[in-house]
């Protein structure tokens, strides 16, 4: 085996392997884009630079250097512009809840590894792949520990008859430990049936489910919606 082979091998080795943990990663937090994506996307950015890398292998040595020159920042700029649509694809909104945002953000990120990788910059390749990790896997759980607002929206839907005063609405939520962003009103059926929809703001994951408890067996309330909000 050539020293060029063993080193096309070397580079594309690199980049599958960093590639394959960010990927672990995904699929052990069940996001959409995991082990193979991350991989493939990896390695297929490397093998893209190596074409401009090992760019007279395949020009062969008939051809004057001087006469045709490959710019490796242009391919790299055509890979990331690339994975830009791989990146959308893993992003969908429902609701008022946006998924998918850091999975896009990893595979952008992948797809960098790979071009770093790919031409053999192999100290900030290494870095910046722990670095990676340590921001998907260390920083979830400084998340989690951190206090911050959580949003959720809210359908309250009475009986025509039977609705709750505004008031006692922004009591009920009081009690709960929930502040009252916003709120509109609507009808239904006709006018018989009212509706509240809120974003409501709290502090704490766990008032959510005693909320909903509390609204499941509310006397005057026919049905709820409770969705929470997240990035």
């Amino acid at each position: 085996m050539s020293v060029d082979t063993g080193m096309i091998l070397l580079h594309l080795g690199s980049a599958w392997l960093a590639g394959s943990l960010i990927g672990l990663e995904r699929t052990f937090h069940g996001r959409p884009a995991g082990f193979r994506t991350h991989a493939l996307v990896c390695v297929a950015s490397a093998l893209l630079m190596l074409v401009t890398v090992y760019q007279w292998q395949w020009l062969g040595s008939g051809v004057p250097e001087e006469t045709i020159r490959t710019d490796p920042t242009r391919m790299a700029q055509g890979i990331m512009t690339g994975i830009g649509f791989l990146g959308a694809g893993v992003i969908f909104k429902e609701g008022l809840t946006v998924h998918g945002l850091t999975t896009a953000a990893s595979i952008w990120m992948t797809s960098a590894l790979g071009i770093l990788y790919g031409i053999g910059f192999w100290l900030p390749g290494v870095a910046a792949t722990m670095l990676t990790l340590l921001t998907l896997s260390l920083f979830r759980l400084v998340e989690s520990r951190m206090p911050s607002r959580i949003f959720a929206r809210c359908i309250l839907r009475f009986d025509s008859q039977r609705v709750l005063d505004e008031p006692e609405v922004h009591e009920l939520m009081r009690r709960h430990r929930f502040h009252i962003e916003s709120l509109s009103y609507r009808t239904r059926d006709e006018g018989r049936e009212f509706e509240y929809h809120m974003m409501l703001r709290t502090h704490d994951h766990d008032y959510l489910p005693r909320l909903a408890a509390d609204l499941r067996h509310h006397p005057a309330l026919r049905e709820f919606r409770l969705s929470p909000t997240s990035d």
